[in-house]
């Protein structure tokens, strides 16, 4: 016997819909990559969404064709997650920090129609487009007077050209949940990069899911900055959570330094904020010497990487910020757990509150995980025993698009690569990634507790861990720091701040002061360049 429920698809349309009748006045404020303010409101969105679905319909796109972006975070992008999605095409969210031959590799393997792109990215399309043989119209999301008369494009129009004649009334088609809605490569995999399709269904869902109280709790009495790239597994879904929840967008554009997001937190109220650590770093960096303050600012939910301890207790203790640590991935759309305290945490001491920050958290409801060893044994949930983590969920891949690298799955599960640890109230924390693991005489040396003691020392900016030959150990950690500009610290004193802070074998065997530490296009260090950088380096007799 089935239930007597109404038949409704869950569509990323509806999502819009939903903000436009109900929050039609909450405000989408951007910071253009012109450098001005603009402002407006989800009303005015949704009507140009819709301008952006009779675009695409005169165009004569067909149902799953795709729709590429190289955007920053702004009013036009926003528009098109859903004009593009909501009228049946794929949206596809390129990332511009890629390497040339990658992103023409990638448009091509996707398919891509239409390439929508800033105007700060107009070199590199002007490197690429000749090499992107399925790409048929050009889209400058500018208005028409910031052309330039000759970019070499052919073709090439302003996107307020491209949808200022469309009406701003459109039907949005109803159709399967489950057809792609977007697509997102990673280049987390071997080989070339590989895309994750998702679908209306996994994309509400996700959106519902992030909103929960012990997850995002975002509300309508939120002013949420996404500094996480909107072409970085969709802003981690908050274009569709706000939406979903009514919350107003402060979306920051280009200027993602410290002075530049600290002023926009201020001038527009935010209340929370979602990124990388870098970008955090760089924010405090830019506080901390002024004497700033937040007057608004309560969370901020930081995943990407690991955060140091060190920037949980700044932002905590010296602004009043609740740091949620989050972990997840592209094959995960991307949230799969966030660090929100239980009831009978509240009143532990601090100390053993910020025991459990430092975890990536607890599953959210629609992921289930768990951690096994070598041979896929399950592994107990002590808090202490290591194992690989495996995924399952409604919003988890189950294969990349057209089959790349075949069936990713073991046993229904898909492996994250990450290494971990679940304690017994269900918080998972990663210990590392399997490929950075140190294997030390037998044992495992988590390199990111390596990274987050020397973060720690007020002289290091930056620190990564790598693990190299040792004739008797098989592998001892070195560190790779990066001072902070001004300050000095000796490779000894950097291994004496180690003692008493971990056990005397996972103190690194030596310090190696470097200028810089390479960063991926996601804003992850890179650590087989780094491991390539350092070739010829051999531990101190």
């Amino acid at each position: 016997m089935l239930g007597l429920m109404q038949d409704q698809p869950l569509l990323i349309s509806g999502l819009i819909d939903f903000a436009e009748r109900h929050h039609a006045d909450v405000e989408i404020v951007s910071r253009r990559v012109e450098g001005d303010i603009h402002r407006y409101t989800y009303k005015d969105a949704a009507g140009r969404s819709r301008q952006v679905a009779n675009a695409l319909d005169a165009m004569g796109l067909q149902f799953s064709d795709r729709v590429a972006t190289l955007a920053w975070n702004g009013y036009r992008h926003f528009e098109l997650y859903y004009g593009v999605s909501g009228s049946g095409r794929v949206l596809h969210t390129i990332n511009p920090r890629l390497h040339p031959d990658q992103i023409a590799w990638i448009a091509n393997h996707a398919e891509d129609q239409v390439l929508c792109f800033d105007m700060s990215f107009l070199p590199l399309v002007q490197a690429v487009h000749a090499r992107c043989s399925t790409i048929r119209q050009y889209v400058a999301l500018c208005d028409a007077d910031k052309l330039p008369a000759d970019t070499g494009i052919p073709g090439l129009v302003s996107y307020e050209a491209w949808i200022g004649q469309q009406p701003s009334s459109y039907h949005w088609p109803s159709f399967d949940e489950n057809s792609a809605s977007s697509m997102c490569y990673t280049s987390g995999t071997t080989g070339n990069p590989k895309a994750a399709l998702y679908s209306h269904r996994s994309t509400t869902l996700h959106a519902y899911a992030a909103a929960l109280p012990d997850v995002m709790s975002l509300s309508a009495r939120d002013a949420v900055l996404p500094v996480v790239p909107m072409f970085h597994v969709n802003a981690w879904g908050i274009p569709y959570s706000a939406s979903l929840t009514g919350a107003k967008l402060v979306f920051p554009g280009p200027a993602l330094d410290g002075k530049s997001i600290y002023e926009l937190i201020e001038a527009e109220k935010v209340t929370y904020a979602a990124g990388v650590p870098t970008v955090w770093q760089m924010l405090l960096g830019h506080m901390k010497p002024a004497g700033l303050k937040f007057s608004t600012l309560k969370r901020t939910v930081i995943g990407g990487s690991a955060c140091p301890p060190a920037m949980i207790a700044a932002f905590n203790d010296d602004y009043g910020v609740e740091v949620l640590h989050a972990w997840g991935m592209t094959e995960m759309s991307p949230l799969g757990t966030l660090c929100t305290l239980k009831n009978k945490h509240q009143s532990l001491p601090d100390a053993e509150k910020m025991k459990i920050r430092l975890k990536q958290g607890r599953s959210i409801f629609g992921v289930d995980m768990k951690i096994v060893d070598a041979e896929g044994v399950e592994l107990p949930w002590d808090g202490k025993t290591y194992g690989d983590l495996h995924v399952r969920g409604p919003w988890v891949v189950r294969e990349y698009f057209k089959g790349e690298g075949g069936s990713p799955l073991v046993n229904g599960w898909f492996p994250t690569g990450d290494v971990a640890t679940i304690d017994a109230d269900g918080f998972m924390q990663i210990t590392d990634r399997s490929k950075d693991v140190i294997k030390s005489g037998g044992e495992w040396i988590s390199s990111i507790d390596v990274e987050n003691i020397a973060v720690a020392h007020p002289a290091v900016a930056m620190a990564a861990c790598i693990g190299v030959a040792h004739p008797k150990w098989d592998e001892r950690p070195i560190v790779a720091v990066v001072k902070k500009p001004g300050a000095e610290v000796t490779r000894e004193e950097l291994l004496k701040f180690y003692e008493g802070k971990t056990a005397k074998w996972q103190i690194p065997d030596d310090v190696v002061f470097v200028d810089a530490i390479p960063i991926g296009a996601t804003g992850k260090m890179l650590k087989t360049k780094l491991r390539e950088l350092l070739k010829d380096y051999k531990l101190p007799a």
